[in-house]
């Protein structure tokens, strides 16, 4: 009777996978991306007053803080070695109306969490968001005439906000809105303004998304929304005219690029960096964190190993970093090691 090896042998031609799998220092060594510190990218919220950490129920573990302490997290963070935050309001109620004008307040909420970071952590970056739904009554990202968002004077104060948010020390602007020519618009304004080193991370192609739910409590605009985002996010089912949207903003100047939501939507940072390759990241959402929060609670999964394997699948997508409110958990884990 042949030998069962030499079976095997002649079925695989001798090529045998297992070998590079055999032991963890084999492992190691052919391993083709790795996740680091340096690809961490920690979304926080910002609320009014001093001294206050308030947990948000929908995201397990994440906090909206006032200014004091987001400063003290800032130097935490620092101190892991993540490269940037990305900041955004929760602002009073009384604040918010139609047109989201404290966004054009040079002392509103987020530029004072600029400013205060800036100021005490330098070597830590921020970025900021132009998006109106923080600062609006009824919750859209940008300017509700009748029953439409109008886009050409929404991109005109999303453009005079940059300049204000990189007045306050910001080094990266993210329009998340959506409006068309906004990037350009931003580019231009930032360069009148002497800000030419201000980078434009654009949410390239942000989808219209159910993974969303958690973050709206986050700043609360959830409870504020009127209809929806569909003219101006995009249809999840289109992957192609997400690229031309991207392409889009490449034309107009930005630096980087971001997929919104993440993990369904890999595809996309695949054919992203395939096609423009420039710096590309993913924006791990809060309804992915949420979920991963609630099975690893329930002890359906195991929490810490998901979260590690969401996060490469990324890297392996290729992306150059990803927001993650599991920034802070990651970058201490990886500290142990």
């Amino acid at each position: 009777m042949q030998d069962k090896t030499h079976l095997v042998d002649e079925i695989t031609g001798h090529r045998r996978m297992r070998r590079n799998r055999k032991a963890d220092w084999t492992r190691r060594l052919v391993q083709e991306n790795r996740l680091t510190v340096d690809d961490l990218i920690w979304p926080i919220f910002v609320i009014p007053g001093s001294g206050i950490v308030e947990p948000i129920p929908a995201m397990p573990g994440v906090n909206r803080m006032t200014v004091d302490k987001a400063v003290e997290a800032a130097k935490e963070a620092a101190d892991l070695g993540i490269p940037a935050l990305a900041t955004f309001p929760n602002i009073e109620m009384e604040l918010r109306d139609a047109t989201g004008s404290n966004s054009l307040e040079k002392n509103n909420l987020i530029n004072l969490a600029t400013s205060a970071i800036k100021k005490a952590v330098p070597n830590i970056g921020v970025i900021t968001d132009v998006a109106l739904d923080p600062f609006t009554s009824h919750g859209h990202d940008g300017i509700l005439r009748g029953n439409e968002i109008v886009n050409d004077e929404t991109v005109e104060q999303v453009m005079r906000a940059a300049v204000y948010q990189a007045d306050a020390g910001a080094d990266i602007i993210a329009p998340s809105e959506m409006m068309d020519g906004r990037i350009g618009a931003i580019r231009r304004a930032l360069d009148a303004a002497g800000h030419q080193g201000v980078g434009i991370m654009s949410y390239a192609t942000k989808f219209s998304s159910a993974f969303y739910g958690p973050y709206r409590e986050a700043i609360s605009t959830g409870g504020l929304l009127k209809g929806d985002k569909k003219t101006y996010y995009i249809d999840p089912a289109n992957g192609t005219e997400a690229v031309r949207d991207a392409a889009l903003d490449v034309e107009e100047g930005a630096d980087m690029l971001m997929v919104k939501p993440g993990l369904p939507y890999i595809d996309i940072c695949w054919r992203l960096k395939e096609a423009f390759g420039l710096p590309t990241f993913a924006y791990q959402v809060s309804g992915e964190y949420s979920m991963i929060k609630a099975a690893a609670a329930n002890g359906w999964i195991d929490g810490e190993r998901v979260m590690l394997e969401t996060l490469l699948a990324f890297k392996r997508a290729g992306c150059d970093g990803i927001l993650t409110y599991f920034a802070m958990d990651v970058a201490k884990l990886l500290a142990k090691r």
